[in-house]
Parts: C-alpha cells; sequence; structure tokens
C-alpha cells in the first residue's frame, strides 16, 4: 500500500510535518518495503490559497491511498475524499513512527476535517 506522509524533511526519520497543504514535504512510502519517494512540496506551501487541494492532487498523481497528517482543513478533506484516499489526522512523531503506528491500527481514518482551514 502506498501511504503519503506530511514531513519536514526527505527521510522516514524526519519529524511529521503537522500541516497537510502547507507541509515542507510529502514523503509517499510503500508500506511493505519501506521504499519512498519525497515530494517537494514548496511551491503548494507558499501558495496564496488553493495549498491543500492542490496537494490533495499531486499524493492522488502518486497512487497513495492513505494520507498521513496532523490537520487536514475542510478543503483538501473533500479533495481527498473525491480522489478515494483515506485521511487519518494527529500524526506525530517521524514518518516512520507514524506509519507504524497506523499499521497498527492506532490511527483510524477520519469522517471530517480537523482544522477550519488553512494556518
Amino acid at each position: 500500500m502506498k501511504i503519503a506522509v506530511t514531513s519536514k524533511g526527505v527521510d522516514l526519520d524526519s519529524e511529521v510535518d503537522p500541516r497537510f497543504g502547507r507541509a515542507a514535504y510529502i514523503l509517499v512510502v510503500d508500506s511493505e518495503t519501506l521504499s519512498f519517494e519525497a515530494l517537494d512540496n514548496q511551491e503548494n506551501a507558499n501558495a496564496f490559497k488553493g495549498a491543500g487541494i492542490q496537494a490533495a492532487k499531486m499524493v492522488s498523481e502518486k497512487g497513495a491511498e492513505v494520507l498521513l497528517t496532523g490537520y487536514c482543513g475542510p478543503n483538501a478533506f473533500k479533495a481527498m475524499q473525491a480522489a478515494k484516499i483515506g485521511v487519518a489526522n494527529d500524526a506525530a512523531g517521524t514518518v516512520r513512527e507514524a506509519i507504524a503506528a497506523y499499521e497498527a491500527g492506532k490511527m483510524p481514518l477520519a469522517e471530517n476535517a480537523n482544522a477550519e482551514g488553512q494556518w
């Protein structure tokens, strides 16, 4: 399964970035092999608006099935739902730890956004 994780850095031991649309990077990780691709999200992070929607498009194009992040706003959450990508909020620790927590069932998929909007 491909899992997208918002990240402050470019490897599995980087801290999870709590922001989705304005995260520094998004790592798309194969949960079976832990091979990954680090996506530079700088363009979206600096966007005036629509960062979450653009980040959702990028994640969808990479074939992710789940997103692990700290906070996902309503527009981004709707975009993820439309792309049929599950969202698990409140991710913390390193990217590696967040994936392990998700796989252990400690991070359920969200039914709604958990942030009011961009921040």
